[in-house]
């Protein structure tokens, strides 16, 4: 059977497990994941675009399982009082290509995305960093900074977001947290003077430029995370030319990353060899360095994994038969056809034979 984790079950586990808990041992679970790359059958995301969003299918897999997760972007939802993004993902079984987990990824995806901007930090930021700018203060933004906060010791935050109310959610959400220090910015330029990390994480599907270069101080580690998707971009081409630029898959970060704007040939930096050990991260204080994140499907596959050990061990989730599972003495696999009559109806028929 698949076991199924809807969007209640995945808020009481994140809550079993504790948010800052769960972060912490998500960014272990991709981090052990990344330093297994070579392990993994990779591509690009498929992409379906329309003028008012984008909606892609994410795979992956090794020798032992396969993982996908359908997610889109459509920026002007909220004005509906719909999400922006939305997603689900699939764990199966290589071996016989049975789906082991059906999971909601929405909410695991904002965990994902925080736990992987924390693992890159830990290989790139300097390790004295307190001081973290929060640019765009939706969806994404609690997980950030909670990431931030709790792992990396990010003790001041200062938040900027062309809707006010949005830094006002902010705020009011993390109000529990009494040692991390929230100030409210008027505008980016303000955000992220002093800065030691910046984090970049917009919705709008536009080339735009929220950092720029007059922005940039020496020893920051910009954390890109918006510009995720063929033109949507965050930075200003010469912030990227300021510093060391890693992405995770090459290959789809030049088609959605904030690179998109730069030549093909731009040098860049492969982050899961920095966490295997086989290539440096941050080399000195005064170095820029910069994280072109996209959401590579890795990070799903790892969530996925992470999500099926831990309900598991605690016996949460629904086991539904998305597909017909078989398994008993008297299941025929070429029967096919049997499954177009009800169970109840199969069962009295067998007992008839």
């Amino acid at each position: 059977m698949t076991r199924f984790i809807d969007v209640p079950t995945m808020s009481e586990l994140v809550e079993t497990i504790g948010v800052d808990t769960f972060l912490g041992e998500l960014a272990d679970t991709v981090q052990a994941d990344f330093i297994r790359w070579p392990e993994f059958d990779k591509s690009a995301r498929v992409a379906n675009h329309s003028e008012i969003g984008v909606i892609e299918l994410m795979p992956v897999s090794n020798a032992s399982r396969y993982a996908f997760k359908y997610v889109n972007g459509h920026p002007s939802n909220t004005a509906r009082g719909l999400h922006t993004v939305m997603a689900f993902g699939v764990l199966a079984d290589v071996q016989t290509g049975y789906p082991v987990l059906l999971s909601e990824l929405t909410v695991a995806t904002a965990l994902r995305t925080a736990a992987t901007s924390l693992m890159a930090a830990r290989a790139l930021a300097r390790p004295d960093s307190r001081r973290m700018a929060l640019i765009g203060n939706g969806a994404q933004s609690e997980f950030q900074a909670l990431a931030f906060h709790r792992h990396l010791g990010i003790r001041e935050i200062v938040a900027y977001d062309i809707d006010p109310a949005a830094t006002d959610k902010l705020i009011r959400n993390l109000a529990e947290y009494s040692d991390l220090n929230i100030i409210r910015a008027s505008s980016t330029a303000e955000a992220v003077r002093g800065a030691d990390i910046v984090t970049t994480v917009t919705a709008d599907k536009a080339y735009a430029t929220i950092l720029t270069p007059d922005m940039i101080e020496p020893g920051m580690h910009i954390n890109g995370v918006g510009g995720d998707c063929p033109g949507k971009t965050e930075l200003h081409a010469d912030v990227l030319r300021a510093g060391r630029v890693f992405v995770e898959y090459e290959p789809q970060t030049r088609i959605e990353g904030d690179i998109q704007q730069l030549p093909a040939d731009f040098p860049v930096e492969h982050l899961w060899q920095v966490l295997a050990g086989s290539a440096p991260g941050r080399r000195e204080a005064g170095e820029i360095t910069i994280f072109d994140s996209v959401g590579f499907a890795l990070e799903d596959y790892a969530v996925l994994r992470y999500v099926n050990e831990q309900a598991e061990a605690r016996n949460m989730g629904q086991s539904v038969e998305l597909v017909p599972w078989g398994g008993d003495h008297d299941h025929d696999p070429k029967d096919l056809f049997r499954f177009t009559r009800s169970a109840r109806n199969r069962q009295r028929l067998r007992h008839a034979a």
